[in-house]
């Protein structure tokens, strides 16, 4: 795996909608497992999300390729479900960029953003349904803490598993 560079770049709803709606258009096939929704609704509902009793806006990032084409989009919000947590509520690949070590090199950004923000875990929710996911996340260190559900997803169901990696004395990726 080849270690590269990536920047984490903030989206907004009103600017980046259509260049997220296409990393959900490129992305179908997880589209069609997590929700069942068009392109243009899932884009819509990536930028109105946000935890519950989430006090502040979650950010919402997505990651360019070489060509300068959005590959990857993220939500991360801050203070759930602890004042002190990380929430990633979301990592999207396009499949072209899947399995190079991208979504690796994402997560080492995220966990130095969630740490300058006093984090001191990252937590994030894994669809039953998803195994890739899950064994991607368990390799990075993941722990599963709880399972719950099924919930809604537009047009799905799922049970969800939440998984945790502890910040504390974590260096680097």
């Amino acid at each position: 795996m080849v270690a590269m560079e990536v920047s984490v770049t903030p989206l907004d709803p009103i600017r980046d909608l259509g260049v997220v709606e296409n990393v959900y258009r490129r992305a179908a096939d997880y589209l069609d497992l997590e929700s069942g929704l068009m392109p243009d609704a899932a884009a819509r509902a990536f930028f109105e999300e946000r935890p519950p009793a989430s006090t502040e806006e979650p950010l919402k990032f997505g990651v360019s390729g070489d060509d300068g084409t959005l590959v990857a989009i993220g939500d991360l919000a801050f203070g759930y479900p602890e004042p002190d947590d990380a929430y990633l509520g979301l990592l999207l690949l396009v499949p072209e960029v899947r399995g190079k070590g991208l979504g690796q090199t994402i997560l080492g950004k995220v966990k130095m953003l969630a740490r300058t923000r006093g984090a001191s875990r990252l937590l994030i929710g894994v669809l039953d349904a998803n195994e890739q996911a899950r064994i991607f996340w368990e390799r990075q260190g993941f722990r599963k803490t709880r399972t719950s559900g099924p919930h809604e997803f537009g047009q799905r169901r799922h049970v969800v598993h939440r998984l945790e990696l502890s910040l504390a004395n974590v260096h680097g990726n």
